[in-house]
């Protein structure tokens, strides 16, 4: 305090008085959020009660990580604390987020031994917006099934919900899964694949089909051949055969369904990488049921 009876403080006491240093107390001051009362007889900046108060306000502001033109904004009383506060939170929030994706990027970089160019990708895919990563499913959605029109609407609605949006903070393996759908919906081979069963469908459904028939059918096929297991059925026994005229109707072209199962087989990646991406426990693949009619497809065939 300058010995003039003004109880007026120079930076260097200001500086001791808040624990801050002079070369601190004198950048704000320069920077215009934290201006001198007066002028010493010596030309030195001098302070007061106030500015120690004033001093400290900028210090929290800081701290918490607002820039010098959020300050200044504050301390003109142009926006309250907590409107700079409010804002501010939804800054650190996308940050936070992005901290997020980033840490699961490289756990699952590390885990996987990834090459450059596959981190390179994995960090490129995870951070797509919810909306470009729809978009990519919604492509194709309307690559398998252009054109068909009387394919069932509860498969095609389904396709499209599959697991696009990764949690706030995934996990290394909700990234692995994210990538890797990402990469199968966008691969030839896949597609062509998923547009066959989606052919197949589409063929099957009359005019006054129901949506989810297709389910219907599913369940009936696990339920009638999980009996069959139950009863200790063979697959090469007679009441096989019946069985699967019971599923599958006179006449049906075995040949055609088991081809169908196998291709089923080659598209169900998707729905356990979905499974992934949202948290859930994977869907049943009811291997024993599906084994049980593909082995009595194979022992009575058409005939």
């Amino acid at each position: 305090m300058i010995d003039d009876g003004t109880g007026l403080l120079t930076i260097g006491e200001l500086a001791r008085a808040t624990g801050l240093t002079v070369r601190t107390v004198r950048y704000w001051s320069d920077e215009g959020v934290l201006p001198p009362v007066g002028r010493s007889a010596g030309g030195y900046r001098l302070y007061d009660s106030a500015s120690v108060a004033r001093l400290e306000l900028i210090r929290t502001l800081r701290e918490l990580g607002l820039g010098l033109e959020d300050v200044r904004r504050v301390l003109a009383g142009e926006v309250t604390v907590a409107q700079v506060a409010a804002a501010h939170v939804a800054a650190l929030d996308a940050q936070i987020r992005a901290l997020r994706v980033t840490r699961a990027v490289l756990s699952s970089v590390a885990r996987r031994g990834s090459t450059a160019e596959e981190m390179t990708l994995m960090n490129k895919l995870a951070r797509l917006s919810a909306a470009q990563r729809q978009r990519i499913v919604d492509d194709f959605v309307e690559r398998i099934f252009d054109g068909l029109d009387t394919a069932d609407p509860w498969i095609r609605e389904r396709t499209r919900s599959i697991g696009v949006n990764l949690p706030e903070d995934p996990t290394p393996e909700q990234v692995d899964a994210w990538v890797e759908l990402a990469e199968l919906l966008q691969n030839p081979d896949f597609t062509a694949a998923m547009r066959r069963m989606i052919e197949y469908n589409a063929a099957d459904r009359g005019p006054d089909t129901p949506a989810g028939a297709s389910m219907v059918f599913f369940r009936r096929l696990i339920e009638l051949a999980g009996a069959a297991r139950a009863r200790g059925v063979a697959p090469e026994s007679p009441e096989a055969d019946a069985v699967l005229t019971e599923l599958f109707g006179a006449g049906t072209d075995r040949a055609a369904v088991l081809r169908r199962i196998d291709l089923g087989n080659e598209v169900a990646r998707y729905r356990e990488l979905a499974a992934v991406i949202k948290g859930e426990e994977e869907p049943p693949r009811h291997q024993e049921e599906f084994g049980w009619v593909v082995a009595a497809l194979k022992a009575w065939p058409d005939r």
